[in-house]
């Protein structure tokens, strides 16, 4: 038998206290899944416009590629596009967002120079497609970290409901039950006694 039932003075006061912090800890839950809501619509309209941002940006790099490719010759940036380094190192650190962790990444700092090959036997056209692919990995970067923002968000969202919705619809009311339960069983033992001593104190006259 669960002894917290017991109807003692006790056990409503721990009955209550327990009540009074289900209570607390649905409204924590439910603003914390209300701030996580705005913060991951506010990354999907981010991921959107940089969506947009990707398409535009990969649809004039290729522009001016065939460009290049028509006065250069495949050949020649072909060479080119293989003397270019991979760009490997990434920055990633975290701020917290309501207890979750948020990436921040960003590309490692290179030698200040915005070209990574040689301008003999290059044109313009070719430097613009440089310049605009280069935008591009900048912006998937950009895009991995939002989009793995977005799923961390929604994964604490689930969590944050599901412990909203267990406080609310099991323990707010269990507790609720028990302390209007013991209060019930307290204020009729009250009455029994006052009863009792006005019967005796009745007799005694």
């Amino acid at each position: 038998m669960d002894v917290s039932a017991f109807a003692t003075k006790g056990n409503l006061i721990k009955a209550r206290a327990n009540l009074a912090l289900a209570r607390l800890g649905y409204d924590l839950m439910d603003k914390k899944r209300t701030i996580l809501i705005a913060e991951m619509m506010a990354y999907i309209n981010r991921a959107e416009d940089i969506q947009a941002r990707i398409d535009e940006t990969f649809a004039t790099a290729y522009r001016e590629l065939q460009n290049a490719n028509v006065s250069l010759g495949i050949n020649v940036v072909e060479r080119v596009g293989f003397s270019i380094p991979e760009i490997t190192q990434l920055r990633i650190r975290f701020r917290s967002v309501m207890g979750v962790e948020i990436p921040i990444v960003t590309v490692a700092p290179d030698d200040g120079s915005p070209y990574r090959y040689a301008f003999s036997n290059t044109n313009y056209p070719l430097d613009q497609a440089y310049l605009n692919f280069n935008k591009v990995k900048d912006l998937i970067v950009e895009m991995a970290e939002v989009e793995n923002t977005v799923y961390r968000l929604a994964v604490n969202v689930k969590k944050a409901q599901k412990r909203a919705n267990a406080l609310e619809g099991i323990m707010i009311p269990k507790l609720t039950t028990l302390v209007s339960s013991i209060q019930g069983t307290l204020d009729e033992k009250e009455r029994e006694e006052s009863s009792r001593l006005h019967l005796i104190k009745k007799s005694s006259e």
